[in-house]
Order: structure tokens, then sequence, then C-alpha cells
């Protein structure tokens, strides 16, 4: 069951004028920047609602080679939001619940993502054109 929107993922030029951008938005820093080099992505996350039960974060992103997914995103629609991202308990269990309701599940397996989640992704052809990602905090 999805249970809240997780975050918002902006792709984004370049990140620093982004992250300050973004703070003076909303009024906080970022809490978390990482590389996702199997992504070949920078992330940065800012709390929307921090100190809330379901915080709903906001996530730059910024290519970090031109081969990326995020790079090819802003050849094609330039700066904007890329994904929205759905926290979800059991990600295998929505995953085959969502295949048998008819989704494309990009992903076979979830895989390791920012922020310390399990992530997969749901095809935008499915879902009015916006890609749906899927996360699970991975439990250590």
């Amino acid at each position: 069951m999805l249970t809240n929107v997780e975050h918002i993922g902006i792709a984004v030029r370049d990140i620093t004028v982004s992250n300050d951008l973004f703070a003076k938005l909303l009024n906080v820093q970022p809490y978390k920047a990482e590389i996702v080099a199997s992504e070949g992505v920078t992330t940065s996350f800012f709390n929307v609602n921090p100190g809330q039960e379901n915080q709903t974060k906001i996530e730059l992103l910024e290519a970090t080679n031109s081969d990326s997914p995020i790079a090819k995103f802003l050849e094609k629609k330039g700066e904007g939001i890329h994904h929205i991202a759905f926290a979800v308990e059991d990600i295998l269990a929505e995953m085959d619940r969502l295949r048998a309701e008819g989704f494309t599940v990009l992903n076979d397996v979830p895989k390791r993502g920012a922020d310390n989640k399990l992530v997969c992704f749901l095809h935008p052809k499915g879902t009015n054109g916006v890609l749906i990602e899927l996360c699970q905090e991975i439990k250590e």
C-alpha cells in the first residue's frame, strides 16, 4: 500500500544554484546530499515539513554524466518535476500488486536508491505521463 508522498524529484542543471533557491523557498537547508553512481546523479534532499511523522521531501537531481537518465530528461524537457515518489511498507508486494493491476514496472527487482531507500519505477506511459517511484526505507 502507498502510505504517503515520500518526495518529489526535480531535475536541475546546477544543484548548487538550485540548493540556494530551494533553501530560500522552503526556509530550510538541505539535510542530505549524495551521489548515486549507478544512476549518474547527484542528489540533494530538503524536508518540507520537518518533525512531522510522514515527512514530504524535495529531491533535487543533477546529472553527473551525459548518459544519465537525468541528463536525457534535461535535454528533452528542461528543468522541472522529474518524478513523484510514494513510500511503501513492502516494495516487493507493491510491485506485484501494481503489475497485476496492469502497470509496467520498470525494474525486475528493487534497487538501492538515494536517502537509504529501495526503489523501483513505474513507466510513465501507464501513469498519465508521470514517472512514479516507489520507495521503501532500508532497515539495516
